[in-house]
Order: structure tokens, then sequence, then C-alpha cells
């Protein structure tokens, strides 16, 4: 492991080591005075994808970890690709878990999204409801009618980066990954229903998508310790060169061998694997053949067979047989 590995995939949290993460270079320094609020433990989400025994190795190539590292000290995006159920999403909880930084702020990107969604929204229609109310003072508050996004969340000025998940960018409609751009070049962004007022009211509370009330000024949102943003695609779609020059790419390979096993271990206990190893054994010989089988195939499999043992030990290979069909892999 070398020494300046601070996200290390071992599955174990160590909090302490974002400490020794150094100051950012020069060009990607932001200096925003810091936002108090507290930002929220991991939930159950993180829990649920790592499994509650032992966290996975999200990644295994000692080159995965050098780039996932380097994005943590350029503080630029990662950028992963992979097949479905290789581990993309898993990996920004992985980062969060064993770097003690919080809740994961998730924007599951459709084809209908826009960058206003991960930053912030503001009910108009609801702020023109509560006005008409007889002696409705209320709406005169204007940041009871905003909320930050995701990304909004994870650009407040906090002292250690928030881990925000990008998922399935590649599923965006074709303006998205250049709206992006400034937002992830900036580390900053406007609300321009707030700017317009803020020479009477210079400060507004409003809320994050962690559900806490944080101060806006100014209008801006800037950050202090930008964020560590994973975004992932499943190779749909290129994205623009001007993005790409702005993210460290990782090509997140399926897992195999020990991070497989820990995988299974995670989520099933100890021994699980060895007791499994024949359904394990079919999985991987056909990933070897090129057939496209994510791992939660390989989990729904185990899972059921277990069950299925207990009162039909003979249909074991049947029902793992039904649920391990090989995917097709889609025009490339």
């Amino acid at each position: 492991m070398s020494e300046w590995f601070i996200y290390q995939g071992i599955g174990q949290p160590d909090p302490a080591r974002i400490d020794a993460l150094p100051q950012p270079p020069p060009w990607r320094k932001f200096d925003a005075p810091t936002v108090d609020y507290d930002i929220p433990e991991l939930d159950s989400v993180t829990h649920r994808r790592l499994g509650e025994r032992t966290v996975p190795l999200p990644v295994q190539d000692p080159d995965a970890l050098e780039l996932v590292n380097a994005a943590l000290y350029l503080r630029r995006p990662l950028l992963v690709t992979g097949e479905p159920g290789v581990g993309k999403s898993t990996l920004a909880h992985s980062v969060a878990y064993e770097l003690g930084l919080g809740r994961v702020l998730e924007w599951p990107v459709v084809s209908r999204s826009e960058l206003r969604d991960g930053l912030y929204t503001y009910d108009a229609i609801g702020r023109l409801q509560d006005a008409q109310l007889p002696g409705e003072a209320a709406a005169q508050d204007i940041g009871r009618y905003i909320k930050l996004g995701p990304l909004g969340t994870a650009l407040l000025a906090a002292d250690k980066p928030r881990v925000l998940l990008i998922d399935e960018l590649d599923k965006s409609d074709i303006d998205l990954p250049n709206d992006l751009l400034n937002v992830l070049e900036e580390g900053r962004f406007a609300i321009p229903e707030l700017e317009r007022i803020a020479d009477r009211t210079p400060e507004v509370r409003v809320l994050t998508d962690d559900g806490r009330r944080v101060t806006v000024t100014g209008g801006q949102v800037r950050c202090r310790a930008f964020p560590f943003v994973v975004m992932t695609s499943n190779r749909e779609r290129e994205f623009p060169a001007a993005l790409l020059r702005r993210c460290i790419p990782l090509d997140l390979k399926a897992p195999r061998d020990g991070r497989l096993a820990a995988l299974v271990q995670a989520h099933f206990g100890q021994g699980s694997y060895d007791a499994n190893h024949d359904l394990v054994e079919r999985f991987t010989q056909a990933g070897a053949d090129g057939a496209l089988r994510p791992t939660d195939q390989l989990l729904n499999a185990i899972f059921l067979a277990q069950h299925a043992a207990r009162e039909a030990g003979q249909r074991r290979e049947e029902i793992s047989e039904l649920l391990m069909q090989p995917l097709d892999r889609g025009p490339r």
C-alpha cells in the first residue's frame, strides 16, 4: 500500500486519513468562508450497498487506487466507467465510509435531468399560493421555498469534502455534461432568486439535500473543500472532450478473486464464499467467456439458493442458472 494513499480501499473506517490530504494545487484552491451546519452521518443506503458485516474492497487494481487518490489530491471529479453491476456507485459509498465523510449525496441522472435539478429547486407556485392565504406572512421568507439539490449541497463551504455521486451521467440529454463544466471548474453557482434581493436581504436560510438549513450569503453558494465527485457511466454515450479533460478517468473492472470473495462475505457472512464456491465459479467462468452478468445476479442466486437448499437441495443449480442468465451487452 502506497504511503501517499488517502483512500486505501481496505474496507475499514479511518476518518483521520482525510486530515492528511495536502492543500490543493493553486488552480483548484477555494476559500469560501465555512458554512455552519452539521454533516449527517452515513445512512442506511451506504450500509446496504457495502454490506453490514465487512465492507468489500471496491477496487483491487493498484492503478485504480492511484486514480481514486489522484482525484482526491487534485480536487477533480472521478469519471467511473464499466459494465453494469461492477460497483461504480458503490465506490462513492466506500470512500465516504472509509474516510468518514458523512452521508453520500446522490443525484441519479435521467434523460430529463437538467443542471438546475442538481443545484437547487425553487417552489414559486407554492410561494404564490401561500401569499394568497389570509394573514399568511410566511411567503415573504423566500428561503422556505428554496432547496439545494445534491450538487448544490456538495458545494457548500464545508471544511471537509462531501462525497457526491452523479449516477449514470450517460443517460442525460446532450446538454447536461457541458452545463456541468463551469460549476465543476469554479466550485460555485448563483441562485438568481436570491441575488435579486441580496441588497435588501443578503442572508437567506435555505433547505439542503440533507434536510438541514444553511445560510446562503449574497445569493451565491461557494465551496471551500471541493467535493469528491464520482460520475458513473455505463458507456452508453461519449462525453465532450471539455468534460473529459476536467475528470480523472477510471475504468472499473468486474470483481474477481479477493474482491469477489470480500463482496460475498460482506453480505452473507464469514465462510459464505467457500460455501457457495460452485456458484461463484459459474459466475466467474461466464465472465471469462465474455458473458455479461452483473454482480447482483450472483448475490441474488446465492441468497435464493441458500433458502432453496434448506428444503430442496437438488434445485440449487437450477435456480442459480435461472437467475444468472447472461445479459445482452447491446451495441458498442
